[in-house]
């Protein structure tokens, strides 16, 4: 039978991290182990009483780091299925079945992603009703011009709109399933950046290695959005927002943009 391995990094952040466990615990699907990266460097996770999970600690060199050395265990522990999943999310107790199901038609899929209720960006901007249905994300694209990653229906009210499986750009990493096929002809993830535009870079070497990016609507989640950067639009997380983007664009934009964002890199510091 098909066991998932998911890959979460904590960093500082207990609370959510055993919140986001409970979830797990509470799965109809108990063929599934969870690896959590522990980075911190204040508050450690304590030692948690489930069976599925594995908690290892090591330097903060960022969330590419925690992901491949969870790759690299659960592959060692004969796992060859995948997910990166952000510590600061939560879901139904069929989570797990429908990602089975999914790596059953795909090798590469993401999910429609909710903001939690209470969490949006916008708070004001959404009846009581709105609330836990407004996408985070709902596919992805990449804007080459200006080299930004955009998540596709943000800040939406969930209509039913983007209820089509689909091909897409971009898979957040807040949750990025991958088979160990495109783990073997892609590598792991690039532990040049620390944070952000580290799955943007995935996925453009996924798809240059010739997969399909899913975005299944099927599954979904709900998501308290940038728990682990002091909140959505903080200094820190821009910074880090910043940096990542000046990687990517090195990495994959014409020499004009690459001038363009080096630019306003010295700029904004």
């Amino acid at each position: 039978m098909m066991r998932i391995g998911f890959i979460t990094v904590n960093y500082n952040n207990t609370k959510d991290t055993k919140d986001f466990l409970k979830s797990f615990a509470a799965q109809r699907n108990k063929y599934f182990s969870v690896f959590v990266s522990d980075q911190s460097d204040l508050e450690y996770l304590p030692d948690l009483n489930y069976p599925f999970v594995k908690i290892k600690r090591f330097p903060n060199k960022g969330y590419a780091y925690g992901v491949n050395r969870g790759i690299e265990y659960l592959s060692a522990k004969g796992i060859k299925h995948f997910c990166v999943i952000n510590n600061d999310v939560d879901f139904s107790d069929d989570f797990v079945q429908k990602i089975r199901r999914s790596f059953d038609r795909f090798d590469v899929f993401g999910a429609k992603i909710y903001y939690k209720k209470g969490y949006e960006y916008h708070k004001k901007k959404y009846k009581e009703s709105d609330l836990g249905k407004v996408f985070w994300y709902a596919g992805g694209v990449v804007d080459w011009r200006n080299v930004y990653i955009k998540h596709r229906g943000v800040d939406e009210v969930d209509k039913g709109q983007y209820d089509r499986i689909e091909e897409t750009e971009f898979i957040t990493g807040c949750f990025f399933c991958f088979s160990r096929k495109v783990v073997d002809r892609v590598g792991l993830w690039d532990e040049g950046y620390f944070l952000y535009y580290e799955d943007a870079d995935f996925s453009i070497r996924v798809r240059k290695k010739g997969f399909f990016l899913i975005y299944n609507p099927e599954i979904f989640l709900y998501h308290k959005n940038a728990q682990s950067t002091q909140g959505s639009g903080s200094s820190l997380q821009q910074k880090f927002q910043r940096k990542g983007r000046l990687r990517f664009a090195l990495k994959y934009s014409d020499l004009k943009t690459k001038l363009h964002v080096f630019k306003n890199y010295i700029l904004d510091r």
